[in-house]
């Protein structure tokens, strides 16, 4: 798949946050095929122990089915009330939070570093 196609298939999809863990791809697909035809449900995996990590992506044929399935943001699916927003596209060398690890210690946001060396002490870096 080339870059464009990506791309293309980003605008025609939408993210899906809050899923129930034991929600099925079939699941997914029947709930949005009311907002237009339903391309591919990925959900998403931890890559050590396979269980899912409470997202998916929902790719529809068509960008106006993108606009229905934001209606279904904050609707109860599967007794959670799931987030539905439009897919980000990532850019390759373009980081859009900070996750960055860093020698030392781990940073979690922005210029607050956790130590597990000073009994939970939390310091920020000017």
């Amino acid at each position: 798949m080339t870059r464009e196609e990506r791309i293309d298939a980003d605008t025609r999809s939408v993210y899906v946050g809050n899923v129930d863990y034991g929600t099925t791809a079939d699941e997914l697909e029947i709930y949005f095929n009311g907002c237009g035809h339903v391309n591919r449900v990925t959900i998403l995996c931890d890559k050590f122990t396979g269980h899912p990590k409470g997202f998916a992506y929902i790719e529809f044929s068509d960008r106006e089915s993108v606009r229905m399935a934001m209606a279904l943001d904050e609707t109860l699916f599967r007794g959670r009330v799931i987030k539905v927003l439009p897919k980000r596209t990532n850019m390759p060398g373009i980081s859009s939070t900070d996750r960055g690890f860093v020698r030392g210690g781990r940073f979690r946001g922005r210029g607050v570093r956790t130590s597990r060396f000073h009994n939970g002490f939390q310091g920020r870096f000017r």
